[in-house]
């Protein structure tokens, strides 16, 4: 799907032909759609396809008039239960008198523009390298909503395993830290693509803008601390629920191991008087409830040395 939005002074307008100071917004394009924008804007096709590939990694690339950026963004899938956050590649191509972007899904941060939810920023279409740096931003405030949305779930999770402990919450928990090395991964790749990017003379940024883009580098560097923090956090949760699962198994092989040394003593009397050989008191009239007072005594013998090392 392709749509062209101008800045006018009603605000974002949704237009049929691209003109000059356009963005062009590209979701899940078909390759007739790619080739045709290819023809009419002159941009490499190699640029239009890149972004579409889920494990392309955050750069910078350069064409005679033409930057391609490659930014990591945070995305919310809700038909995925168990893996719901994970990050994707958005496209991000500068003309002189163009911007395009390009998605393989539909996603929130491209959406709050397009809904016009950003009416404080003061977005325009016309200005390219602030509308970007705007898109850097609002990518980073996306990437901590979603670290806060995790950790909530981490803590539900934890309070469900002191409940009790399912492997289901334990697997949710190793999703979660999947997740975590995604953003993590893709945040760095951003921070060192936005280093290069302010340390470069590839576009002519204003004061504001290169404001906004240090804001967005503090803002992506926050974000990598809160990361590694609930990273370190879900993995020593684990380790010590792992530790817990396997000290409850012990305990429970202990009592096992102790009942089942328990009843062997009386099984060890009634199989001495169970073989068919002349046993003592085999006649006497009071020789079962001899047999089964050894039994039992034995029995009571045996608890009382578990109990004294503590075996219970």
């Amino acid at each position: 799907m392709i749509q062209i939005f101008k800045t006018t002074p009603d605000g974002l307008k949704e237009v049929s032909e691209i003109d000059a100071g356009c963005w062009i917004n590209l979701v899940r394009p078909e390759n007739g759609e790619l080739d045709d924008l290819a023809q009419r804007t002159g941009i490499p096709l190699d640029f239009l396809t890149d972004p579409l590939d889920v494990d392309e990694r955050a750069r910078i690339e350069i064409e005679d008039d033409f930057i391609l950026i490659v930014l990591r963004i945070p995305y919310l899938d809700p038909d995925k239960d168990e893996k719901p956050f994970t990050t994707l590649p958005l496209g991000i191509i500068l003309m002189p008198e163009l911007m395009v972007t390009v998605c393989a899904v539909h996603t929130d941060i491209i959406s709050d523009f397009i809904n016009a939810k950003l009416r404080r920023t003061r977005f325009s279409t016309e200005n390219r390298e602030r509308f970007m740096f705007q898109i850097f931003f609002k990518t980073a405030l996306h990437f901590l909503k979603y670290l806060r949305a995790i950790n909530y779930t981490t803590r539900s999770i934890e309070d469900e395993l002191h409940k009790s402990m399912k492997n289901q919450e334990l697997i949710r928990l190793l999703h979660l830290e999947e997740s975590l090395v995604y953003f993590t991964t893709s945040l760095k790749a951003n921070e060192i693509m936005m280093g290069r990017l302010a340390g470069s003379k590839l576009l002519k940024i204003s004061a504001d803008d290169a404001e906004l883009l240090e804001d967005v580098i503090v803002e992506t560097r926050q974000a990598i601390e809160m990361a590694n923090i609930y990273s370190s956090i879900l993995s020593g949760m684990m380790g010590a629920f792992a530790s817990i699962i396997s000290n409850n198994l012990n305990v429970a092989m202990k009592f096992l191991t102790a009942f089942t040394i328990i009843l062997m003593l009386p099984n060890l009397v009634a199989g001495i008087y169970g073989m068919n050989i002349r046993l003592p008191f085999q006649e006497a009239s009071y020789a079962f409830p001899l047999v089964m007072g050894i039994s039992f005594l034995l029995s009571a013998v045996g608890v009382v040395f578990l109990i004294k090392r503590k075996f219970f």
